[in-house]
């Protein structure tokens, strides 16, 4: 599995193995209103609907093809909306997400030169219900094994920098070869962290979706510092 591994301060690279990348973010490709998309998948198929809120951006591949993409590009600042997608697919569903809080450069902040700067905090939510029994059969849990694959800064102490950029360091590694494969071995992966809506700080669009009990916030271990995530999660048939 190829990995690349940096360190950035001063606006400069302190040391690489590989070549850095944090995926840039895609233009809307889907909207709030729910809409269809076809996705491969083994087996006999039929339609699911997924609903997310995300802060402050997010992705779902079936396999390797992409389902849904937030409608508001990561690069709004306050963006937060949910999203309601219908699919088509087979048991067992072969989920991957992307997930990104929003920050305005590799430092991690956000209002940077202004009174508000800051590093921002993430905040993740999902689940998914086979239209053909009306059952809700992924939820978002601990359950799930998440990557961290931009952190910064790792020194919170240039928060508050008048010039960040030549303080903040930040890790990154690019996503790894064929990580959205059913088969890709994503033991390795930490378990997410589940968060109450308070400590998320849940905001528009949140209460538009009825969530079922099981359906948690999460994110990674820190909510502050991990600005973007690789997910996986497998639903088999109920």
């Amino acid at each position: 599995m190829k990995r690349g591994l940096c360190l950035f301060v001063l606006g400069a690279s302190l040391g690489c193995s590989g070549s850095a990348k944090d995926g840039a973010a895609g233009s809307a490709t889907m909207t709030s209103a729910a809409s269809t998309t076809s996705a491969s998948s083994s087996g006999g198929g039929g339609q699911f609907k997924l609903e997310a809120w995300a802060d402050n951006w997010f992705s779902m591949y079936l396999d390797n093809d992409l389902v849904a993409e937030d409608s508001v590009p990561i690069t709004t600042e306050r963006s937060f909306n949910s999203e309601t997608v219908t699919f088509d697919g087979s048991y067992p569903l072969n989920l991957n997400f992307i997930l990104k809080d929003y920050k305005q450069d590799d430092t991690g902040l956000e209002y940077i030169g202004t009174a508000k700067q800051q590093m921002g905090d993430g905040g993740f939510i999902a689940q998914i219900t086979d239209e053909s029994t009306g059952k809700v059969v992924m939820v978002s849990s601990s359950a799930w094994s998440c990557l961290v694959i931009h952190k910064a800064p790792l020194n919170p102490s240039c928060e508050k920098d008048a010039n960040p950029s030549t303080t903040c360091m930040a890790h990154i590694v690019e996503e790894p070869a064929g990580w959205k494969a059913a088969d890709y071995d994503a033991s390795a992966w930490p378990n997410a962290t589940e968060y109450t809506e308070a400590a998320v700080g849940v905001k528009e669009g949140y209460f538009d979706i009825t969530w079922s009990d099981g359906a948690k916030l999460i994110w990674t271990s820190d909510l502050k510092q991990d600005n973007t995530l690789l997910c996986k999660v497998e639903v088999g048939a109920p």
